[in-house]
């Protein structure tokens, strides 16, 4: 079973997606995350402050559990944690969003928390800093196993792309009908023209062998 400490509780920061746009979400709610991991040993904790703390030895998928009508703009910061316990290597700091299963109903809780079980969902996904934070990736995954196509443009490998250990870095992800895009610390890292877009869908933060912070997760529209 996966350790779980805490409950993640909104302070000012979090966001429910409705017909009017972004409204504050008052205490008395809560976000479940739901949490899909490979190993065991797995820890999801919250923090005070709003932080998620992932620390994982093998891969993990960690759920919003409300499914996503666009266009939608999500946006988080994340920290990749160096600070010499065995999961802290630097590295994947990855995202689905707009994320379906072809063969119908939620995606949320529904797979084993390994990356190649995740091949089948129809989504798009960044993964920055991963194979030990020497790729930087963005691909359209298109619900048939084993196909994941990567442009030449959205494979990257400058030191630029990469995560930096112990510092806070903003990501926003966005589905704006057929624009898809990713921008970190207000930059355009990756742009897609999408003519048959997934227009709505679940968001998850993914990672694999390592121990992520994440806080201040906003959904919004564009």
């Amino acid at each position: 079973m996966i350790r779980r400490t805490g409950r993640l509780a909104p302070a000012g920061g979090w966001c429910l997606l409705l017909l009017a746009g972004c409204v504050p979400v008052d205490r008395p709610a809560r976000v479940d995350w739901v949490t899909e991991a490979a190993d065991p040993l797995a820890t999801v904790a919250f923090l005070p402050g709003g932080v998620i703390d992932i620390d994982t030895p093998a891969g993990l998928t960690l759920w919003h559990p409300q499914r996503i009508d666009g266009p939608v703009r999500i946006a988080f910061d994340a920290m990749a944690v160096s600070a010499g316990g065995p999961n802290d290597r630097v590295s994947d700091l990855n995202a689905f969003w707009m994320a379906t299963d072809p063969a119908g109903g939620t995606v949320v809780g529904r797979r084993s928390g390994r990356f190649e079980d995740y091949d089948t969902l129809t989504t798009y996904y960044v993964g920055i800093g991963g194979n030990r934070n020497t790729t930087t990736r963005m691909r359209r995954y298109t619900g048939r196993a084993g196909d994941r196509p990567l442009l030449p443009d959205h494979d990257r490998s400058a030191a630029a792309d990469m995560l930096v250990p112990n510092r806070w870095t903003h990501i926003v992800l966005i589905a704006d009908g057929r624009r898809i895009a990713v921008e970190r610390d207000g930059q355009r890292m990756f742009n897609l023209h999408d003519p048959q877009p997934y227009r709505r869908g679940w968001f998850a933060i993914r990672t694999t062998q390592s121990h992520l912070r994440i806080r201040g997760v906003t959904i919004s529209r564009p």
